[in-house]
């Protein structure tokens, strides 16, 4: 059936474009073929939606670019691939908006009203069916790999464009993957020198050949002071002599599903090495050809270390995969930090993933996850101040992982990710995707041991400070603002427990810590926005009372469940257990970063056990990113973020029109680059209707519009006066 859809639209396809050439001399439907390839990548395996989105991206350019209409890919595809074509059309507004602006109203710093509020009125399509953004995206990434087709002021054009506007869409909405190969595409267009010399400066690093003697651990100091070994002068650099044509460059960026598909890699890499003289290829093509190979290097010493230990939970389903960081990410995170490359330490990455059976071992996954990480830093040496634990405190968006900075086998840097499946899937299908995958099954989560006796691990941590950096300071300042009785985790392998700061010292730098042996946390780490968590705080707050009533205050202090313990903050940026003899050990704390509702809602429970009161009155405010319940609620969630994402995006583009120009603002009322719509844009509950109100609106004129008037209203989950004024991205719900 699938096949046959696709067969279909191919043939229609084919008709439709039939005698239309591509400037690189192709076929135009060889263009459809590919975006529809692009999607098929990027979509669930199954599922109506999915392969409406394959049937639309073949279809995407009939009706601009042919003598067919709507009406007649309604009667053939049906209406909902009609809607994508037309959506993908009318997307393509944003470009001939931001080109008209910038070529008639020079003298402007902002875009018009008409102008927009054509444009709102778009993206709120676009969050209506999110498929249409990443069809436009697909349609876009093929362009930019035959680029090298256009003039070359036509192709920088282009390049800019699509860095500016595309590259920072397909960022807001998660979809890494895509997002680097469109940045290093737009890259080998708008800067090919400074392309070239990272690809050569890369492969140098991470050739084989080019180590000798034992690598020695690496400082986390970062000279700021030193210069990059990128110049803005890019025409003073001489690479190599060889001449290279832009389609070379674009042939030396690695295509994103080949980095996703081991089969597809191994070919990738076939095919660079064929021919009786693989030399005669670009060098920019060989460097690309390295640094990929370097990638099989580690994921392959990794997976054999993976196969001796059997450490980790057994029947646990432990993958790896790997990828590069976009060349020109590297770039701009070197400007930034004012380093050179061999300070990038994510510059490549393994991803290790364990099973967790569609979120029912979530538990003893997390538990693995720690397990590995330890296992990760037995096999290669650990960076020092480069490990971060996203999984006990995950960054904003709800991504969670565990980072860490090693020396891989080529003694250069490599970045090894640890997550669960569960936290895997959140992370690589981006909001746009969250929309296709809730009709098939696969759920997607919604901002979702060692003896240490037998390990040496003094030359492994360092308690002296005085060499460290800026970076290390800050952590000092902001560790000495630690409260007494704070949570935190232990980790010990793939042991978990909850515990609590007893005592600060030294500015932060050594912490008194009370750990429960009977209290297990990996669930709690790995779900921080449960329902539940009043209980669980509740747990943290009774061991706190339980140490203070005791007067427990020394290391040692405690009973056959608690014991207190005396951590130091070291090297790593990590507190690790000192035992009675001052020697550091591979036990370390986390300390559970706090929002400040979750600060509120904690010191609340703590308040309200030690004075002996019952918890009933303390209630988690509701939160619209957490797990829903059901279908209508995990929709409603991801309209909300997708509707929040695209406003951002869209502000970002309206300062984007202004981009290059003379600054404006005493001449308009606020900042250039911004104009008032005049309106706010809000969710309505329960059915997650958009609506679009004046702005200065409120609460009560919400619920006049839906003519409920003069009833309760709760916005964002909380119960508001009738005067409440509403702002973009709020979601209200009137109760009858």
């Amino acid at each position: 059936m699938i096949q046959r859809q696709v067969q279909k639209a191919i043939a229609f396809a084919k008709k439709a474009h039939h005698g239309q050439l591509r400037r690189t001399g192709d076929p135009y439907l060889v263009h459809c073929i590919h975006t529809g390839r692009i999607l098929a990548m990027l979509v669930p395996s199954s599922g109506q939606r999915a392969v409406e989105t394959v049937v639309a991206g073949i279809l995407h350019d009939v009706v601009d670019d042919t003598c067919e209409s709507f009406p007649h890919i309604e009667e053939e595809f049906g209406d909902d691939v009609a809607r994508l074509v037309a959506g993908v059309s009318r997307l393509s507004y944003i470009n001939q908006l931001l080109r008209r602006h910038r070529r008639i109203n020079l003298n402007q710093g902002r875009l018009g009203h008409e102008e927009a509020n054509n444009l709102r009125v778009m993206l709120l399509g676009m969050v209506d069916d999110p498929r249409v953004v990443l069809i436009k995206l697909a349609d876009r990434l093929h362009n930019m790999r035959t680029i090298y087709a256009l003039p070359l002021t036509k192709a920088q054009a282009v390049a800019k464009e699509t860095l500016v506007i595309w590259c920072s869409l397909a960022s807001r909405l998660g979809l890494w993957a895509m997002k680097a190969e469109l940045e290093d595409l737009c890259f080998a267009v708008l800067q090919p020198q400074m392309f070239k010399k990272m690809r050569a400066d890369l492969a140098l690093m991470w050739s084989h050949s080019s180590k000798v003697g034992n690598s020695k651990r690496i400082s986390s100091s970062l000279p700021l002071n030193e210069k990059s070994s990128i110049s803005d002068n890019e025409g003073s650099m001489a690479v190599d002599e060889d001449v290279t044509t832009m389609k070379d460059l674009l042939e030396a960026v690695v295509p994103f599903d080949v980095l996703l598909d081991r089969t597809k890699r191994s070919k990738f890499l076939n095919t660079l090495g064929q021919g009786l003289e693989p030399h005669t290829r670009p060098k920019v093509v060989q460097h690309a050809g390295i640094a990929l190979a370097s990638l099989v290097i580690c994921e392959e010493a990794l997976e054999q270390e993976l196969i001796i230990s059997t450490s980790y939970v057994p029947g646990m389903e432990v993958t790896l995969s790997s990828r590069l960081k976009s060349l020109y990410s590297i770039y701009t995170k070197m400007k930034r930090k004012d380093v050179s490359i061999n300070k990038v330490y994510d510059a490549r990455a393994l991803r290790v993933v364990v099973g967790d059976k569609k979120g029912t071992l979530h538990g003893p996954a997390v538990q693995c996850c720690y397990n590995l990480l330890d296992i990760v830093h037995k096999h290669w040496t650990p960076i020092d101040g480069e490990f971060d634990d996203y999984i006990i405190n995950p960054k904003p968006s709800g991504y969670q992982s565990l980072h860490t900075a090693v020396q891989g086998p080529d003694r250069s840097p490599l970045e090894v990710q640890i997550r669960t499946q569960r936290m895997h899937e959140y992370a690589e299908h981006g909001l746009a995707a969250h929309w296709l995958y809730k009709e098939t099954g696969n759920k997607l989560s919604n901002i979702s041991s060692t003896d240490e006796s037998e390990i040496d691990a003094s030359s492994f941590f360092s308690t002296n400070m005085e060499d460290q950096n800026s970076t290390e300071d800050d952590l000092f300042q902001k560790y000495s603002l630690l409260k007494i009785g704070h949570p935190v985790l232990r980790v010990q392998g793939s042991h978990l427990l909850a515990a609590v700061i007893i005592r600060v010292d030294k500015d932060g730098r050594e912490l008194l810590v009370a750990v429960s042996f009977g209290l297990a946390a990996s669930e709690a780490v790995a779900d921080r926005k449960s329902p539940f968590q009043i209980k669980r705080w509740e747990a943290y707050a009774r061991l706190y009372k339980k140490v203070t009533d005791e007067w427990w205050c020394e290391p040692g202090h405690g009973d056959w469940c608690t014991c207190l313990e005396k951590y130091a903050l070291c090297r790593d940026g990590m507190y690790h257990k000192q035992d009675q003899f001052g020697r550091l050990l591979p036990t370390f704390i986390q300390v559970i970063d706090l929002t400040d509702q979750e600060e509120s809602e904690y010191w609340a429970v703590v308040s309200a056990v030690f004075d002996g009161r019952q918890l009933d009155d303390i209630t988690s405010t509701p939160r619209f990113t957490s797990a829903a319940s059901t279908s209508m609620e995990t929709s409603i969630n991801n309209k909300v973020r997708l509707l929040r994402t695209m406003l951002r995006w869209e502000e970002q583009l309206r300062s984007e029109a202004s981009l290059g120009q003379a600054k404006q603002s005493e001449k308009f009322q606020g900042s250039p680059g911004s104009v008032d719509l005049g309106e706010v844009v809000i969710i309505c509950l329960p059915n997650g209707d958009i609506m679009r109100l004046r702005t200065g609106s409120t609460a009560a004129d919400a619920a006049r519009r839906v003519g409920l008037e003069g009833k309760l209203v709760w916005v964002n989950g909380q119960l508001v006066l009738p005067n409440t004024k509403l702002t973009d991205g709020d979601v209200v719900e009137v109760r009858a």
